[in-house]
């Protein structure tokens, strides 16, 4: 397998986790510690859960880590939708963000289904 900064997988959350930094700038200062936090570390959650699942020896402990990382978006979609009902992002912006988080969750489930097909490791 490539070097887990080499997949797209990984690569593509990691951006995601940039567009959220940069969107909870605008937040209110109330939330620094609240939504804002929370969105910040699902967002951070993603990627590396990833890398620790591809550092793994284990297909079983790898494949927990890539379900982590993927209820991590689910999480932060949840939290996408909590913003937007408090106006603290525009629909536009919710709109590109979530797309861009579909994307993640697809690349992902995708790669978990071909890491489960491949043959065990370490067990």
């Amino acid at each position: 397998m490539k070097e887990y900064t080499q997949l797209n997988v990984w690569q593509k959350p990691r951006q995601l986790t940039s567009i959220v930094y940069e969107l909870i700038k605008g937040f209110p200062k109330e939330e620094l510690f609240a939504l804002s936090n929370q969105m910040r570390r699902c967002a951070i959650s993603v990627p590396s859960n990833l890398a620790e699942g591809c550092g793994r020896n284990h297909t079983r402990e790898s494949l927990q880590f890539f379900f982590i990382a993927r209820g991590s978006l689910y999480e932060l979609e949840t939290q996408l939708y909590l913003a937007l009902d408090q106006q603290y992002l525009t629909t536009p912006q919710f709109d590109e963000t979530i797309q861009h988080l579909i994307e993640c969750r697809r690349m992902l489930s995708g790669f978990i289904t071909y890491f489960q097909q491949l043959p065990a490791r370490g067990n």
